[in-house]
């Protein structure tokens, strides 16, 4: 009885010792999982509450550079709807089914990369819609890798519902002694353009341009020819994809960048004088006829730095649908250490008595028209 007794008290204190282990294992579980909770809480829990917040803060960030515009600010850096800067340069403007499309030239820092084109419903926000015309990979191409696609404009043949686009070409490794005119066509205003052809309008060079249409349909090249120091005017076949012989010369005062517009039945033609990348002062051609006596009569920027036209260089002037008597002028404000990085100027015509002015503003909006 005392071995049986003794027996059950070692088996009874055993399993006491037992339970015990179990509990005392069971609250360092229960410490552990305390400690590692109030671990995780102070310390890793802030961190990820702080990385989720950086990646909304990159987020805003991001939409922060998606500017929205309301007004221009000639000289800034201006950015598409993907938030890239615009990339289009000696541009021109065509307007149709009731939206802009901004045709210019795409720069590297110095390489010529094709014509972009951009558009928009208000002028100020502008979507890229991606290269109109590219350079061609064909070695035989006259618009091959390497070949310089300046000034492109872009005109709608009402009869042959195309789109045609005229801009000055230099030949690959030629430097700038080709001096043609290049046309492409496509079927839909953001293209692609298809290249048909260059040459030189009836044997004449041809670098700097400008394309107009005046109100019977008639379209025109306004060139610069003979080593840019003759100012010439052609009318173009009825497709616009050619020239015609009626070829005239508006001067021969060694001016390039032409940008003409009509109003109140004259016209209009600003030009550049031709110092290289370098700015000068603008002047002001006018005309009854567009193969009329053109006469040279003054600078018409006005403010400050006018007499170098803003540090500018004329590329376009168009209407602005809607609204009379409206007009702005397109500039080019070159980088030539950074041709990507060159700058628009864009600024309002403002008519006195009946003569046109372009003043130097650093911001405005469409309104202005409303204003005059």
């Amino acid at each position: 009885m005392k071995n049986k007794f003794q027996q059950n008290n070692a088996n009874e204190g055993s399993s006491h010792s037992s339970v015990a282990r179990k509990i005392k294992r069971t609250s360092a579980f229960l410490s552990v999982l305390f400690i590692s909770s109030l671990l995780f809480i102070c310390f890793i829990s802030p961190k990820i509450n702080a990385g989720s917040l950086f990646e909304n803060q990159n987020v805003n960030n991001k939409n922060d550079s998606l500017k929205h515009y309301r007004s221009f600010k000639p000289g800034e850096e201006w950015y598409d709807t993907d938030g890239k800067i615009i990339n289009a340069h000696g541009g021109g403007m065509l307007y149709y089914n009731k939206t802009y499309y901004w045709f210019g030239e795409t720069r590297g820092r110095s390489a010529s990369q094709g014509v972009s084109v951009y558009s928009s419903k208000d002028l100020y926000n502008w979507k890229n819609e991606g290269l109109a015309l590219a350079h061609d990979a064909d070695s035989s191409s006259d618009i091959t890798t390497g070949s310089i696609i300046e000034r492109p404009k872009v005109i709608y043949n009402k009869n042959t519902n195309q789109f045609v686009m005229w801009f000055h070409l230099e030949l690959k490794g030629k430097g700038y002694s080709a001096a043609r005119a290049g046309v492409a066509v496509s079927n839909t205003p953001t293209g692609p353009y298809k290249f048909l052809k260059s040459f030189r309008p009836n044997g004449n060079m041809s670098r700097d341009m400008t394309l107009y249409v005046d109100d019977k349909g008639t379209a025109y090249q306004i060139y610069s020819s003979r080593e840019n120091y003759d100012m010439r005017i052609v009318e173009l076949t009825p497709d616009y994809l050619s020239p015609t012989t009626k070829d005239s010369l508006i001067s021969s005062d060694h001016r390039e960048a032409p940008a003409i517009f009509q109003h109140d039945k004259k016209y209009f033609l600003v030009t550049s004088a031709c110092t290289g990348w370098a700015p000068n002062a603008a002047n002001l051609y006018v005309s009854k006829s567009l193969f009329g006596n053109w006469q040279d009569t003054r600078n018409p920027m006005l403010g400050k730095d006018a007499n170098m036209t803003f540090y500018a260089q004329s590329a376009y002037i168009f209407p602005v649908a809607g609204k009379k008597d409206a007009f702005i002028f397109m500039a080019d404000k070159w980088n030539p250490k950074n041709l990507t990085d060159s700058r628009y100027i864009w600024l309002p015509v403002e008519f006195k008595n009946g003569e046109p002015n372009i003043e130097w503003k650093d911001e405005w909006d469409l309104n202005y028209f409303g204003k005059q």
